[in-house]
């Protein structure tokens, strides 16, 4: 409750000193006056709050425990403060027929769950009687309603937070003179779908009416017995399943049925049991050596699926060079002494969460070489940096073996790649880099007893190279006589560097004189102006770094718009994303100025250099389309327009590439061994003859080769030659 005092304690065992401090929703705890730590560990409220934002005492708290050998987190307790919210649900006034059924609903949040009671003029209905059912779920049900039962009704929803009561529905009884009519049975109130955490009770409401008066019966649409001990019967009908247990899940069926007859009718809803996670494998403590591989398991089940997270004394453990995650499992590789650490699994969903702890200890081996020294790195093109170092100072004499350790210096989730070589050098080229990238390198020594520390990071960049392909462009027309160039910047890997300017190409489809133009790198678009109405126009750009130009993009054509069409649709605005390597999805916004007087798209689309597909019809209402059937690494020309009783309107072009498939034989396959035998002799002062033999596995099979050529010595990237065979 609001203003009461509260003590959240904090057990933990282990070798003293031991320190706790707490955490509220996966922050510190600020500690004050009101809200500080015990002798003993445990926080202590002296006024639980309930404010807006996080002036509330309300959230997740755990305790963290320290000592020498690492921490742990403990599992989440939930502060709720109680509360009641006002009705969501208020009962509405009903005239129904004498002889039949009254039905009255309401809904209320609240913490905890409150208990509802119904008045009948101002006065407590009991809560069951023979014509009489209250649910505890807040619905109210009279059976063969009778003149007496006309009045005001209303709902009562109490907890130790408050009480409320909801507006007064009335009742309206009409008389029936006669003999009732025969009616076959009708449900009225049928059972909804519920979804309830384990341990809980779940309430499936059926009330039928009809002459004579139907009966209820329930079975499972599995055809599995429905559980006895956990379930009754409320009521005329009604079921409720007291702790539910995850066998309760499935479709339940309310079958109403006339007496005597075959005349019967059903409803079924589907009943969805959550359970919070429990660990089906545990992560079990491991003893490794310095530069070994340590490898913890963890496996948890739950409805819905838990996620997995791994703590490293306390602290998330993210992804990144050494340390992956693959699914549940937690991978370490060359181990370094400040992995020696409590881990933590923690598996959580929205029921609640469970945490395993595991210890890592490395073992430090007396005989191991130092760390090797003075690690230098020097770019040597866009993608090789040659790596240099001194010989440990420590049993040097020794050492067997070198490990070159490198990944990108920027983001998370990097991977970490490692090239062994021999004792017999201290300078290596990495070659498989990528342009206009800071990576960062260490070395690591070893000999029979083990292995030395990790040497001193070096961080190095490669040189940039000119972008390896051109941007996607979308071309629309805002006038019969311009058009509107946007493209997206090149994402890192494909730029390259750093993009200095755009270089647009456009001519007409008619005439082969070209006119060029440069625009800044910084912008993503320009408009096109004092163009011809109603021609083709073709178009194509591309992006240069300081080093040079790259390719530029194939021709794409489009219409510019008739002299006479002011008044049609303007174009729509498009995005096209590809879905898999087969499908991209269309995405378009009409213009504002005239979207109500569209009726319809028209969509086409061609791969490049193949003819334009028949129009794709598409109602005013849709705003997104899916293309399939398309080929693996092909470029899609899109084009979309929307019509009116004025025409055809402004047409939008944009251009678009499908991604490779990766399947499983891709994966398994490895890349091939690389040629042997090479043999290079100068034929003239500007060439060389080349001569190199198959890979030995390949024979029969297509292979394709590039030779990548440059100055020795160099580091301009632009003297690096790729040609393809």
């Amino acid at each position: 409750m609001r203003k009461d005092p509260l003590i959240l304690d904090c057990q933990a065992h282990g070798e003293a000193p031991i320190a706790v401090r707490w955490l509220k929703n996966g922050v510190k705890v600020v500690e004050s006056e009101r809200v500080y730590p015990l002798a003993n560990g445990s926080l202590y409220i002296a006024e639980v709050e309930s404010r807006r934002g996080d002036k509330s005492d309300d959230g997740f708290y755990q305790c963290l425990a320290q000592n020498k050998y690492g921490a742990i987190l403990s599992q989440k307790a939930r502060l709720t403060i109680a509360s009641i919210s006002p009705f969501e649900i208020q009962p509405v006034s009903t005239v129904v027929a004498e002889g039949s059924v009254a039905r009255f609903t309401c809904k209320i949040n609240a913490s905890p769950q409150p208990i509802i009671t119904w008045e009948f003029n101002r006065t407590t209905l009991p809560l069951a009687t023979e014509r009489i059912t209250v649910l505890p779920n807040g619905v109210l049900q009279i059976q063969g309603v009778e003149q007496g039962d006309a009045g005001n009704y209303r709902c009562v929803a109490t907890n130790i937070a408050n009480r409320r009561r909801s507006t007064e529905a009335t009742l309206t009884i009409t008389s029936v003179s006669g003999p009732r009519p025969l009616q076959r049975p009708k449900i009225i109130a049928g059972p909804q779908n519920i979804t309830t955490s384990l341990h809980q009770s779940a309430i499936l409401e059926c009330v039928a009416t009809g002459n004579p008066k139907p009966i209820i019966s329930w079975s499972r649409l599995d055809h599995k017995s429905i559980d006895v001990f956990n379930t009754r019967v409320l009521g005329n009908g009604n079921l409720i399943i007291s702790d539910v247990k995850l066998q309760h899940s499935g479709v339940y069926v309310c079958r109403a049925t006339t007496p005597g007859t075959r005349n019967f009718t059903v409803a079924m809803a589907t009943l969805t049991v959550l359970a919070p996670p429990s660990f089906v494998e545990w992560p079990e403590s491991l003893t490794r050596p310095r530069a070994g591989t340590a490898r913890f398991v963890c496996q948890a089940e739950g409805i819905p699926s838990p996620r997995i997270t791994w703590l490293k004394n306390g602290d998330k453990v993210h992804s990144n060079g050494r340390i992956k995650m693959y699914n549940s499992k937690l991978v370490i590789n060359q181990i370094i002494p400040e992995d020696d650490a409590i881990y933590q699994c923690v598996a959580e969903n929205d029921q609640g969460s469970v945490l395993a702890m595991a210890r890592l200890i490395v073992v430090m081996s007396e005989d191991r070489p130092s760390a090797p020294r003075n690690v230098r790195a020097e770019t040597v093109s866009s993608s090789a940096i040659l790596l240099a170092w001194d010989r440990p100072f420590y049993n040097s004499d020794k050492v067997i073996a070198y490990s070159v350790h490198y990944m990108k210096a920027e983001g998370l989730n990097n991977e970490e790649y490692q090239v062994v070589i021999g004792n017999d050098t201290t300078r290596y080229i990495i070659d498989d880099l990528e342009p206009a990238r800071n990576y960062t390198f260490y070395i690591v020594a070893y000999m029979p007893m083990g292995a030395s520390r990790m040497s001193d990071h070096v961080i190095q960049h490669t040189l940039e190279d000119v972008p390896l392909r051109a941007p996607e462009v979308s071309l629309t027309s805002r006038s019969p006589t311009d058009i509107l160039v946007s493209w997206q910047p090149l994402p890192a890997k494909l730029s390259r560097g750093h993009i200095e300017s755009y270089r647009l190409s456009y001519r007409t489809s008619t005439e082969s004189t070209v006119t060029s133009l440069e625009v800044p790198g910084h912008r993503t678009q320009h408009l096109l102006q004092g163009l011809e109405p109603d021609t083709i126009y073709l178009l194509r750009i591309a992006a240069a770094t300081r080093v040079g130009w790259g390719e530029q993009s194939v021709w794409t054509s489009h219409r510019t718009p008739k002299a006479s069409s002011a008044k049609v649709p303007l174009a729509p605005e498009i995005s096209l994303e590809p879905l898999n390597c087969t499908t991209i999805v269309v995405r378009w916004q009409p213009s504002p100025v005239n979207a109500a007087s569209i009726q319809g798209y028209r969509l086409f689309y061609r791969e490049e250099s193949q003819p334009e597909s028949a129009p794709i019809q598409l109602r005013a209402q849709e705003l997104r389309h899916t293309i399939g059937g398309l080929d693996p690494r092909r470029k899609y020309h899109v084009k979309l327009l929307a019509y009116s009783y004025m025409g055809e309107g402004y047409q939008a072009d944009q251009t678009v590439s499908t991604p490779g498939c990766v399947s499983v034989r891709d994966r398994m396959v490895p890349p091939p061994p690389p040629p042997h035998h090479l043999y290079a002799k100068a034929n003239s002062s500007s060439s060389v003859y080349l001569h190199w033999g198959r890979p030995a596995f390949t024979s029969g099979q297509t292979v394709n080769y590039t030779i990548r050529c440059n100055p020795v010595g160099l580091q301009n990237a632009s003297l690096v030659l790729y040609l393809q065979t």
